[in-house]
This record gives C-alpha cells, structure tokens and sequence, in this order.
C-alpha cells in the first residue's frame, strides 16, 4: 500500500490546510477558557465553523449533512487538524456513538430533527450505558422501563457517563422484560438530557476534572416514539454502538511523538541525552510499532465504514492496545522527569503537564468502553475464533439470576 499522497488526495490536503490557517483559532486560545460552560460554547463554536467550511463528518453522506466524502480525505483532515489546538472530546461521543445508531435504526423524521443540527454543533450526545450493579456485564444492567400506554417509565441509574452534564441529547439502554434472557430483555430510546425526573451528578476524578456523571431516572416519562428499534432488540441496537464506542477510543494513542523526542533530546542521563539512551530508544520504537499498527488497523475499519458497514470486533484490539500504550508511555515519561513529574499545573510542568495528565486519566481509558478483559474475550472468541467462556446466566430469566 502507497501511504504517500495521490495527487487528488494532496490538493485536498492543500485545501484543508489552507482553510485551517484562515480558520484555526490561535495558540493559547482554548487553554485559555475558564470551566465548562464557556469550554463546551467554544467547542459549539468551532463545530459550527468546522460544517460550514465543509469539514464535519466528512464520509457522512450528503443527504444527512455530511460532505460525502472518503475516508482518506477524514484522515487528511485529522491529521491537519491535529496541529491545532482545538476544542476536543465534547462531539467525539456525538459522532463516533450516538448519531451512527440514530442513522441505522431511526425514522426519518428523527434523523431530520437530529443529525444535521448536530453537525453544526446545536446539540450534544452522551450515551447511557453503565450501571454501578452491573460492572463489565452491560447486559446485566437493572434501570427498568415499563410500557404505560404510548409512553415508558424510567427508573433507575446510570454510571460513568461522560459528558451528561453538558448534553442535550442521550441514547438510553434499559430492561423491558425481565422475563426473558439478559440479553433478550433490553430495549434502546433517546431522550432529552432536560426531561423532569433526571438527575445528574458529576463524579471527581483523581485529574482534578469532572467529566463523567451518575444520572439518576425517578419516573422519567419517555415517549414509544423515542424508542430505536423493536421493544427487546436493545441489544442488537447497543452493539451498533459499542463497535463505533470501541473505534472511537481506539483512534491511537494520546501523546504526541514529537514531544516524547523533543523531551529526550533534552533529558539529561548519566551517558548523554536520554535520545542517545538505548534502551530507550527500543522502548521508543516499540510505542511507535504499536501506534502504527492502531492507525492502519483504524485506516481498514474506515474503509468498512465508507462502504456503509457497521465497524466489527478488529476496533477492540485497537482500543486494547491505545489504551495500554497511552498509559506506559505516560509513566515512563513521568519516571523520566524525577521529582519534576510530581508537578502538574501546566503552567509549570514540563510539556505542559501533558504526561502528569495522561497519566492520571489512563486507566480510565482501560475501562471506558469495554475493560482490557472483556475485550480480549472479544478478540479471542470474534477475531480468532477460539472457545466462549461457559455462561451459565445466557439462557436464565433475568430476574432469576442470582444477585449479591
């Protein structure tokens, strides 16, 4: 495979690069926001700017307010992009989640009403999964929905939800049935994150930030119009999202190459510069395999994508190894700075305490969107086609199996 640029794809790129100067907002700018309200209007901001210069969800198709285009010209633009510093993560659970299931299981009139506004950057996703009863095992989840005419009563929690807080919109997993099968009994909706009988609490991280959430359902009213897909094909419905969620996290990983080399360069050993230090030299190349390998493997599954397929298991060995491999190169760069890594305001912190804060948002990487062990028992039965653990609960009524 030729990586080098066609001569179409390098005008492209040439287009992008020149609206990103006039466009790009000037170092500084977004580190510069103080809390969340004026962060989430400036992300609002540049999304909007980002679909008016035609750069939003670039391989969506036109019909839905996408640009139609490939997957390279999506990668052409990351890439660019990359070198700016812009409001990041408040649209990724948007449009590597959410709006794909809406896209494959809505009416019409909901992908009217949503997906184009979103594209612009009017409204904001989250996705309403995790419970604290049911760790690993989604579908062993216990918020309950029960069918009162042309509407469902929700009640329950949820856990760990990233972003709620700031969303208007969220996609909602919930027992319908607990006479069937864990998995059987499930139903999926989208709700208004603005609905009385939600509670949302914001949950501190050891970062120091607030980013994920527990919401509470106290007699929540959702509409039968708001549900995605049959009444107890949740399931089905979640694994469109979970692919796309694994995807998402699995883009590679977090730190910046070029500032790992220009920290060794610098960094002092009892020989020279940590640069001229072998053994991290080998450590080095072995991030850079493996960095490599996540973004051809995330180069195939766009490649599915534009041909309208839904991304399959290969995304959980993506997200298994940035996930990993974001936080070993986070410790090993810390142990690099001595006593200096335990700075971490980046205003004095070496790189801008960029390693100090990947490494205390890492292992969360490990559990968001599937933990290491669910997904190599992904890979292993999906991908490789070994044997399935025993589940003795698959074929139980869920409120038969045994709980405590």
């Amino acid at each position: 495979m030729d990586f080098n640029d066609a001569p179409d794809e390098a005008a492209y790129r040439r287009n992008v690069r020149e609206w990103l100067f006039a466009n790009g907002p000037a170092r500084g700018w977004f580190a510069g926001l103080a809390g969340d309200a004026e962060r989430v209007a400036a992300a609002r901001e540049w999304q909007a700017k980002k679909f008016e210069g035609g750069f939003s969800c670039i391989t969506w198709p036109k019909a839905v307010g996408g640009q139609g285009g490939t997957s390279i010209q999506q990668v052409i633009y990351n890439q660019e992009e990359s070198a700016y510093e812009v409001p990041r993560g408040y649209f990724d659970i948007t449009f590597g989640m959410c709006l794909p299931t809406v896209l494959k299981t809505a009416d019409e009139a909901t992908k009217l009403r949503f997906v184009e506004p979103s594209l612009r950057g009017e409204k904001i996703w989250c996705q309403l999964f995790s419970e604290p009863a049911a760790g690993s095992d989604l579908a062993g989840l216990r918020t309950r929905a029960v069918r009162d005419g042309d509407d469902w009563i929700v009640n329950g929690q949820k856990v760990w939800t990233s972003g709620a807080h700031f969303s208007d919109f969220g996609l909602l997993l919930a027992r319908t049935d607990p006479e069937k099968p864990k998995h059987k009994g499930l139903t999926m909706f989208w709700i208004d994150m603005r609905s009385p009988g939600i509670e949302i609490r914001p949950i501190r991280q050891m970062s120091g930030r607030s980013a994920f959430n527990e919401v509470w359902f106290d007699d929540l009213r959702v509409p039968d119009a708001q549900r995605l897909g049959d009444i107890n094909d949740g399931w089905r419905v979640s694994l469109i999202t979970l692919m796309n969620e694994r995807l998402s996290i699995g883009g590679g990983a977090a730190i910046n190459f070029a500032n790992i080399f220009a920290n060794a360069t610098e960094a002092k050993t009892e020989n020279g510069t940590l640069a001229e230090d072998t053994a991290f030299r080998e450590k080095v190349a072995d991030w850079y395999v493996q960095s490599e390998g996540v973004k051809l493997t995330g180069f195939r599954t766009l490649t599915a994508m534009s041909r309208g397929e839904t991304p399959g298991p290969e995304s959980s060995i993506s997200k298994v190894v940035s996930a990993n491999l974001t936080q070993a190169m986070a410790q090993e760069m810390l142990d690099i700075q001595g006593e200096h890594g335990l700075i971490a305001d980046p205003k004095t912190a070496s790189s801008a305490g960029i390693y100090q804060a990947h490494f205390l948002s890492s292992p969360g990487s490990r559990l968001a969107g599937g933990t290491d062990e669910i997904l190599r028992n992904i890979i292993a039965e999906r991908v490789l086609g070994l044997p399935g653990d025993i589940r003795v609960d698959k074929d139980l009524p869920f409120k038969k199996i045994p709980t405590g």
